[in-house]
């Protein structure tokens, strides 16, 4: 590649041309109103109550907040999302949104084979290259806990550890990770049969660890000569940079080629909240610099190791996906590179996305689905992480004001 295409996130016509006038004014209401943030704080606690006590407010929410950042209730609704973003190069990671909660091995399987109606729906869509998955949507939160405590208390490699921790679980419990594991692997490989990757969601530390195992389980029973599974990074955690580092030397040593998500994380204040409780070292960085240096730097290790690692630059940060972008054009490698690709969640961030894909990016959106009831979790986190005028909500409304007033609404 010889020519350096140059990128700028301030396009808002690029940003927002799949709004239409009425669709940016809403937006424009929706992330005001987030920008106040007694009302987000009392609707976060009080909207999952009142869907519980079946009140009649899924209609406010469906056209608000649902509308703003879920596909749809079913993947029919989604579909039309999809093929709209499809219209301006932007492909979409589905997302099945359960969070699990259920206990019970019927609700699990019955998860697994959502996961698998996902799979087989994304394979008959040319823009849907990716699904998304989480190991609490089929294990039991406590099995998980369980697991992640004996590995901690382990020393060796973290597939040792495993091992001695797999081993310290009762009859019963053994048969039961047994069960998780079937069912991971009937997901990847009916995503290996169809050509779909997998993304392996990223979950509190406490239960991270037969997370992390599982993933490079199946990573070397798929990734052999494609990528078909990706692990999530959090670099919010002051572990992870020499964690991927520690990944793609296991990929070297077993053969398959690493494939990893990064991110800067989701569960910062629980993290830390916790860890003052329980009167452990925080596993979260000491600051949003060590946050940016470490994800920057991941960014910088993936693209140097191109060849052995596929990355997935998942990320609303300007900088990182610049300079994402700016080193593959530097070691003249295609934007378009099979080995990486970048995401941005739906709803958000649209400068991002639609400008990378205008200058010839492989990039999506994170697309969740699901009844309203089993997203609003999800919307929950969106409401608050929207809430600061100086942070994402001040930079959202800046960029939909400007284009209102370039289109002279």
């Amino acid at each position: 590649m010889d020519t350096i295409v140059p990128i700028s996130f301030d396009n808002t016509e690029n940003a927002f041309a799949y709004k239409t006038d009425k669709e940016l004014k809403k937006a424009k209401f929706l992330f005001s109103s987030m920008g106040y943030p007694l009302l987000v704080k009392w609707g976060t606690r009080l909207t999952p109550w009142v869907l519980k006590a079946g009140l009649p407010l899924k209609g406010l929410i469906r056209h608000t907040i649902f509308e703003q950042f879920v596909g749809g209730e079913t993947l029919e609704e989604t579909a039309q999302v999809a093929q709209q973003l499809g219209d301006y190069n932007v492909r979409v990671i589905l997302d099945y949104g359960v969070e699990g909660g259920e206990n019970d091995e019927a609700a699990f399987n019955h998860s697994m084979a959502e996961f698998i109606r996902v799979i087989d729906y994304a394979s008959t869509q040319p823009n849907i290259p990716f699904i998304s998955i989480k190991v609490t949507g089929f294990a039991r939160y406590g099995l998980l806990e369980k697991l992640d405590s004996s590995v901690s208390d382990h020393k060796g490699s973290l597939m040792k550890r495993y091992s001695k921790a797999v081993a310290s679980l009762s009859d019963e419990e053994r048969a039961e990770w047994q069960n998780v594991q079937r069912r991971m692997e009937t997901i990847c490989r009916a995503a290996a049969e169809k050509g779909v990757g997998v993304l392996v969601d990223a979950e509190e530390t406490w239960i991270q660890d037969p997370v992390d195992v599982i993933a490079i389980l199946m990573m070397e029973k798929l990734n052999v000569t494609k990528v078909v599974v990706y692990n999530t990074v959090q670099l919010y955690r002051h572990d992870r940079l020499s964690f991927l580092k520690d990944s793609l030397e296991a990929a070297e040593l077993r053969g398959f080629i690493l494939g990893v998500k990064l991110v800067r994380g989701a569960y910062m204040e629980k993290e830390r909240e916790r860890a003052e409780a329980m009167g452990y070292a925080s596993p979260i960085q000491p600051d949003k610099a060590a946050t940016d240096r470490d994800y920057n730097n991941a960014v910088s290790f993936c693209i140097d190791h191109i060849d052995k690692i596929a990355v997935i630059v998942a990320t609303h940060n300007e900088y990182s996906n610049l300079h994402a972008a700016q080193l593959l054009q530097q070691k003249k490698l295609s934007l378009h590179h099979p080995h990486i690709h970048f995401s941005q969640l739906y709803g958000m961030s649209d400068n991002i996305t639609f400008n990378l894909a205008k200058a010839g990016c492989s990039v999506s959106k994170y697309l969740p689905f699901g009844p309203i009831k089993d997203v609003v979790p999800y919307l929950m986190r969106r409401a608050q992480e929207n809430s600061s005028m100086a942070g994402q909500t001040g930079r959202e409304l800046g960029l939909i004001k400007k284009e209102m007033k370039r289109r002279k609404l």
